[in-house]
């Protein structure tokens, strides 16, 4: 494929890619923008691969074959449950790759027509690495405390941020040396630093902040990938990776606005901790069955659902359609409450809820239903904590203090359908399960539902 049929078809893909990204932003134009990114990246390996500067060989074509195999088993066999953390690992995958390409790019002689163009080499390497570091161990991180091997509170070491400091001032020093011909040995030790930096970042974030983590990770990855487009000479590579790390700020600094949150502290770490003692709680956590949750929505006329991380775990969503298309049967308004950071994952709720069938009409953010808490007779909060959590509001000292949260307690009455009686991933108590209008439906949320259902026809 000559050079201006691989242009074309660069041009192709970042329209696709560009296409995909904006189709994104609806539940009804997801499915349709999934498709453009698909056949944009098909048009981008083959158009890749096809180029006069690709030697095809048979360790190509097998590396090809393996993660095509990988990549399938993996699609089909994660569930919804385990996609934040699958997330997390494929970031991880994007930043060693920029790790390997820069220190091959050192290896492998180059010839300059200037000096000029040699110190942009030299920083393009010292860069992709550096992003490519911290994006791979800070990934690494993100995937061990979604999925429980890493625990959820944030590590918070003394001088957290004088370390920090310190290692970037490290980092610099060392391109100084690397630019100034002092070795291979200075990229290797900015490589261990920024390893150290990345994992230490995303330690110091506590587990009620991993959905913004995430999305941060995301950004890192896409300019890890900008940086290894710009060293390969890759347009494609620097566009997407380019889209990719704004949309993930992008989408960074969106959920931080939604939990009250400064952009700069992401960035740093270190958020997500308590600022005091706790507030004290008072009163007990009071447990209601079936029958008696039933009984409640038949005398109620408005229904709000607050679906959380818990039903994606009990894969509940679909006893929670049913439940929907019943109660709406009926004649009652049922419409769900969308936190932004509702599940560990960006959007995680939507998707699951969009799989399950559920109206899109009647599935609501948090800014366009708060106010509506007050005139609803019962909420329904399958699994959520921290979203539906009055300690934001009414706890200073709390970790989520002014993080805002669905203002469920104002309606008249709540249900709570939790395992037990044990604060969930981020550790953090919720006075809302020890007021007087709320109800405690214990148990698996499908089968809790699934019980419920057989009572409601």
């Amino acid at each position: 494929m000559s050079i201006g049929l691989v242009t074309a078809a660069y041009i192709a893909a970042s329209v696709l890619f560009i296409l995909a990204l904006g189709g994104l932003k609806n539940q009804e134009s997801a499915k349709r923008a999934v498709w453009y990114g698909i056949i944009g990246m098909a048009i981008a390996i083959v158009a890749t691969v096809s180029g006069p500067l690709v030697d095809i060989g048979w360790v190509l074509v097998v590396m090809m074959a393996v993660g095509a195999v990988i990549g399938t088993l993996v699609a089909q066999r994660v569930e919804m449950t385990g996609m934040p953390q699958l997330v997390a690992a494929l970031h991880s995958f994007v930043g060693l790759a920029a790790v390997f390409i820069g220190i091959n790019s050192d290896l492998t002689a180059h010839h300059f027509a200037t000096p000029v163009e040699e110190v942009i080499h030299e920083v393009e390497i010292f860069i992709g690495i550096f992003i490519g570091a911290i994006t791979f161990t800070g990934s690494i991180i993100a995937f061990g405390k979604l999925a429980g091997t890493i625990g959820g509170k944030a590590l918070i070491l003394p001088g957290r941020h004088v370390w920090n400091l310190l290692m970037v001032v490290a980092s610099l020093v060392l391109l100084v040396m690397y630019m100034q011909g002092a070795g291979s040995w200075t990229l290797y030790a900015m490589t261990a630093i920024a390893f150290v930096l990345g994992a230490h970042l995303v330690m110091a974030i506590g587990g009620a902040d991993m959905p913004v983590v995430v999305s941060m990770l995301n950004s890192y990855s896409g300019w890890a990938a900008a940086a290894t487009g710009f060293l390969l000479g890759n347009d494609l590579l620097i566009v997407t990776g380019a889209l990719v790390g704004s949309s993930g700020a992008i989408l960074s600094y969106i959920m931080c606005k939604a939990m009250n949150r400064h952009f700069l502290s992401v960035i740093l770490g270190g958020f997500g901790a308590a600022k005091g003692p706790a507030m004290e709680i008072e009163g007990e956590q009071i447990a209601i069955d079936a029958d008696g949750v039933a009984a409640a929505l038949d005398d109620a006329d408005s229904v709000i659902i607050v679906p959380g991380y818990g039903m994606a775990v009990a894969q509940a969503q679909q006893s929670v359609s049913e439940l929907t298309r019943r109660l709406r049967a009926r004649g009652k308004t049922v419409r769900f409450g969308i936190h932004p950071v509702a599940g560990r994952l960006p959007g995680h709720m939507n998707v699951l809820l969009a799989e399950a069938r559920v109206p899109y009409d009647i599935v609501l953010e948090m800014d366009e239903i708060n106010d509506d808490f007050p005139t609803t007779d019962v909420v329904m909060i399958i699994g959520s904590n921290d979203i539906v959590n009055p300690a934001a509001q009414e706890d200073p000292n709390s970790p989520i203090a002014g993080m805002p949260v669905l203002e469920v307690w104002k309606a008249k009455q709540v249900f709570v359908s939790k395992r037990g009686q044990g604060t969930g991933y981020s550790g953090i108590e919720n006075p809302l399960f020890f007021k007087e209008n709320t109800r405690m439906f214990y148990g698996d949320a499908k089968v809790s539902l699934d019980n419920l259902l057989t009572k409601i026809t």
